[in-house]
């Protein structure tokens, strides 16, 4: 038998499986239409291939599954907070750490403790829940990611990193006292999951420092950051994703995590920060928000199977398939001809829906028309990030329309095969064959905050 390439597969073996539902398209399509044409909306039980996100649908190791079995569910002192507590020090470099029930409890801490109405937060393209938290503290989001990381096609090995005079501009232009921390996201997840070098991340932190301003990593994806810059990066290839991921937050004063990406768990997050003060105020808010600063929200199994998680993300053979199964669903779409956000990041392939549904306009909401008629397709459940998830204007009211108009298909850890990734491939590649005899979306109910989560929208 002849390869055309080498063979490569999973590194590891399938103990339990859980069986899919397949429908059929009559069915989808009324259930879509339940669903207001949101993938959110629809129930779990009728998808076949979920791809909605990666944030909670990991499978967890038998090394984790065993720690759950080792919960210390004591209220106060939990020896699982401790192991936790132990890791981050060890592997991501920070003093303290509060956990938190998900990334969002982390992020809604650190802007309440750092931000006052009048501040200025920037970051190199804004996430949808970091960025509501920041707004609901008083802050204003100001994006100063390169001009790159908006343009699908545009095609750098560190697409997400911070542009040093947009990030000047705007020190010089409201002061450095009115910026309590800048956010850095690795990878950044609405660029199309693109990494952040390591040059540019100690950039931005000599230039912040010297202004008195902070370093706010949003690490939830920074494994694969590091992998990035082991493959990219002069003077990495050598180093272990444990020594780059260990360096790249020594040069920041904090980080907010959502364990429910890259440490394999299905719940749980934490913020962890050095500098005593700040850790203070958070462990005394999480009392009030998530529960004691011992356990904020989780029960001990959880984090004995998130510090389980943290020591099996560094490990190569784990990062390396991740990244490369992204891939090696991009290089089948790209290879069609279907127009995706370049290049393939960490953690999802992002289909570019303003050149795939061209002929709708971005008040119809192309991305979540796009998503849908997937849905209706095949049962692949992939989920908008475009005009819905950007949201509107706090002051204005206007919708925000940005650049890039995407689908995204996140590759839950250690849970598809190949042969999965083959069967979405396929569903897109012949869902574009006729992709202009759809049309656009409009909304009929849109929540204040967070809207696409909730909204729902009919077809025009």
């Amino acid at each position: 038998m002849a390869f055309t390439r080498k063979p490569w597969a999973e590194p590891y073996k399938i103990k339990v499986v859980e069986p899919l539902k397949m429908t059929t398209r009559e069915y989808r399509l009324e259930k879509i239409k339940e669903a207001g044409y949101n993938t959110f909306l629809l129930r779990s039980e009728d998808v076949y291939i979920d791809i909605l996100t990666d944030s909670g649908t990991n499978a967890m190791s038998d090394y984790q599954w065993a720690g759950m079995m080792l919960g210390d569910e004591a209220y106060a002192g939990s020896k699982n907070f401790y192991y936790l507590e132990e890791n981050v020090q060890k592997y991501y470099s920070y003093k303290y750490v509060v956990p938190t029930h998900q990334g969002r409890g982390a992020e809604h801490l650190i802007s309440k403790a750092l931000i006052r109405p009048g501040h200025y937060v920037p970051g190199n393209m804004y996430f949808t829940t970091t960025r509501a938290h920041q707004e609901l503290a008083g802050g204003t989001f100001v994006d100063v990611i390169i001009d790159e990381a908006h343009d699908s096609q545009a095609e750098l090995p560190f697409k997400g990193n911070v542009d040093l005079n947009k990030f000047q501009a705007l020190i010089d232009k409201v002061g450095g006292e009115n910026i309590p921390y800048i956010t850095v996201g690795a990878t950044v997840n609405m660029a199309g999951g693109q990494p952040v070098s390591m040059a540019n991340i100690k950039a931005v932190s000599d230039l912040a420092h010297k202004h008195g301003i902070r370093v706010i990593l949003d690490a939830t994806r920074v494994t694969e950051n590091a992998y990035f810059i082991q493959q990219r990066e002069e003077g990495y290839k050598n180093k272990s994703i444990q020594e780059i991921l260990y360096e790249f937050c020594s040069y920041t004063d904090g980080a907010t995590v959502s364990g429910k990406k890259d440490v394999y768990t299905n719940i749980g997050g934490f913020v962890a920060v050095n500098d005593p003060e700040i850790f203070d105020q958070l462990r005394n808010m999480v009392v009030v928000y998530e529960g004691l600063h011992t356990y904020g929200g989780l029960a001990g199994r959880d984090m004995e199977a998130m510090s389980r998680g943290i020591e099996e993300m560094v490990q190569q053979d784990n990062i390396e398939f991740r990244i490369k199964q992204v891939e090696y669903l991009g290089n089948l779409l790209i290879e069609a001809g279907i127009p995706i956000v370049r290049p393939v990041g960490g953690h999802a392939v992002f289909l570019d829906a303003k050149r795939i549904y061209d002929h709708i306009p971005q008040e119809q909401y192309p991305a979540q028309a796009l998503a849908a008629d997937l849905y209706i397709h095949s049962g692949v459940r992939a989920m908008e990030r475009g005009i819905v998830s950007a949201g509107r204007n706090k002051e204005t009211g206007e919708e925000y329309k940005p650049k890039l108009e995407l689908v995204r298909l996140t590759i839950p850890r250690r849970v598809y095969t190949q042969s999965h990734l083959d069967v979405v491939a396929y569903s897109i590649i012949d869902l574009y064959q006729n992709r202009h005899e759809t049309t656009g979306l409009k909304m009929v109910y849109e929540p204040s905050v967070l809207r696409f989560f909730q909204a729902r929208f009919e077809r025009l």
